[in-house]
């Protein structure tokens, strides 16, 4: 099956029937209630699915369900807010008809849209619009959250329509623009023209999207999407935190990578990175760690900095040894400087609700290294309106020790406290506080190479030997408890988010003293060298 889009010429808007009826070849039919149904279906569901992991599209269609994981709270929430999202915006347009539903039978919904679309009802609600390919083998299901009438001729008459999608995301990001395009290409079997533009809702604004940049890669992706739907292979597993982490194919996907020895589960083994190292026949853990730096940055074009570090963590892995990142002159690439110490110490940690914009803890762990004692002083807004107070809070503490180093995990802490200064004010200099902090994430790993699958600070953490006392919670865990804080005052939401807040406190102070007991002779042997 190869996916066509026709060419039409542009129509008069004042004409019932574009010009190019008589000869408009569609590059799909309308799906009618006399076809059996395809072999395949693709909905525009799937092919959003697709654009982020083909394995995650192929293994809805076919996978075991038994081997999903339940959503996280947090997937439920975002789920729930995308809804809320819709439901509001959805209130801007009246007004609205809702094509009847036919349970399991895709082409009599398509034939309840298209009679509304024929009557020129203004908005279709979620109205479903379905369409062949070519040889019938591949059926295409649309389904955005409108459809908005347009004044220009069409099979329908002098209108024809466009769609809407609300998304709850604040970029218009390629697969949201490629779905919109999905959207138009279905329709057009039905209404005989091709819209030129979609519209896309997300959280802060609206975009209109320009259909004709989208048609070359939509038909490409058709084409790749109907040939893995219809393999008997299941697309190759690639763990990629950023995208794996809520999927619910997740631990089924992983447990298929240890078992693979795959080289996804290498820090810095990029998608990218790691179709250049299968070209190199580079494919699994030993033959990669028994290159040369320069010899696999000349192979591949890797930086000389991402080429070692790729062979030292295949090294590091293989050995379950931490090693020492050195500079030109053989020496450990760590200061004693970047890495201080004090009679006591503080480390920090923050919990913040992104879709709220708003920061409800500030987590300080004090450490006084002479007397050997740990406190840890959590600063709340018990509700959103108390940001400022905690904040300000957060100043006093800070400011009552002027000589500690601020140790936090990840530039999130520095970059945030900058913000609230800005937001509330301050009563210290903030220039003078933020040469306080040290992301002992950075120190790590610009220092050393790890026997880790990541570098977040659970995986260092729990590699050194801390584990949190709840095994499961997590920061989107956080932000769940907060809102059932707010919505039931149940204290113990909040005791679990400052449980967690302090182990998080606990884990970065784990890092740094391990990172200090491991960088401790290699100072010494410099100093010796020097």
């Amino acid at each position: 099956m190869v996916a066509r889009l026709p060419t039409l010429p542009h129509q008069d808007a004042g004409s019932s029937t574009p010009a190019s009826a008589l000869e408009w070849i569609s590059p799909a039919s309308p799906w009618s209630l006399e076809q059996a149904n395809p072999d395949q279906i693709i909905e525009d569901s799937t092919l959003f699915t697709f654009l982020r992991c083909q394995r995650r599209a192929y293994l809805d269609v076919y996978g075991d369900q038994d081997l999903q994981a339940t959503p996280s709270d947090y997937l439920v929430k975002l789920k729930s807010d995308s809804a809320a999202h819709r439901q509001t915006v959805l209130t801007e347009f009246s007004p609205i008809s809702r094509p009847k539903r036919h349970a399991a039978n895709v082409a009599a919904t398509a034939q309840e849209t298209f009679a509304l679309m024929q009557q020129g009802v203004d908005y279709i609600c979620r109205g479903k619009m379905a369409a062949m390919c070519e040889d019938g083998t591949i059926g295409y299901v649309s389904q955005p959250d409108l459809w908005i009438k347009q004044p220009g001729g069409s099979w329908l008459g002098n209108w024809h329509y466009v769609p809407l999608d609300i998304k709850l995301g604040k970029k218009p990001k390629q697969e949201y623009q490629l779905t919109a395009a999905f959207h138009a290409y279905v329709l057009a079997a039905w209404q005989g023209v091709v819209p030129t533009m979609a519209h896309l809702r997300l959280k802060e604004r609206h975009y209109v999207i320009d259909l004709e940049k989208q048609w070359p890669t939509l038909l490409d992706l058709l084409d790749t999407c109907g040939a893995v739907l219809t393999s008997e292979e299941t697309p190759d597993v690639f763990i990629s935190r950023s995208r794996c982490d809520m999927c619910v194919w997740l631990n089924h996907c992983y447990d298929v990578a240890q078992n693979q020895n795959h080289l996804s589960l290498l820090p810095g083994v990029t998608l990218n990175r790691y179709r250049h190292l299968e070209k190199l026949g580079l494919t699994t853990v030993e033959t990669l760690a028994r290159n040369q730096p320069a010899t696999l940055a000349q192979a591949s074009g890797f930086e000389l900095k991402v080429a070692e570090k790729l062979v030292h963590q295949a090294q590091a892995k293989l050995s379950g040894a931490a090693i020492a990142r050195t500079d030109a002159n053989n020496c450990f690439t760590l200061s004693p400087q970047e890495l201080p110490s004090a009679p006591i110490e503080l480390y920090f940690d923050i919990e913040a609700a992104p879709d709220k914009d708003l920061v409800y803890l500030h987590g300080l762990l004090v450490i006084n290294t002479q007397t050997h004692t740990e406190t840890f002083i959590p600063l709340v807004a018990r509700e959103p309106e108390g940001e400022a107070s905690a904040w300000h809070q957060f100043q006093h503490v800070v400011a009552h020790y002027p000589e500690s180093p601020i140790y936090h995990f990840c530039p999130y802490e520095a970059q945030t406290v900058r913000r609230l200064a800005e937001r509330y004010g301050t009563i210290i200099d903030i220039d003078e506080l933020l040469s306080r902090f040290v992301d002992i994430h950075k120190r790590i790993v610009d220092s050393v190479t790890l026997p880790i699958e990541s570098y977040a600070l659970k995986h260092i953490a729990r590699w050194i030997g801390f584990e949190w006392r709840d095994s499961s919670a997590n920061g989107a865990q956080s932000i769940c408890w907060y809102d059932n804080w707010l919505s039931s005052q149940d204290e113990q939401y909040l005791n679990d988010i400052l449980k967690y807040n302090e182990d998080d406190c606990r884990a970065t102070y784990w890092v740094k003293r391990w990172l200090a007991n491991f960088a401790a002779p290699l100072w010494e042997n410099d100093a010796e060298a020097g």
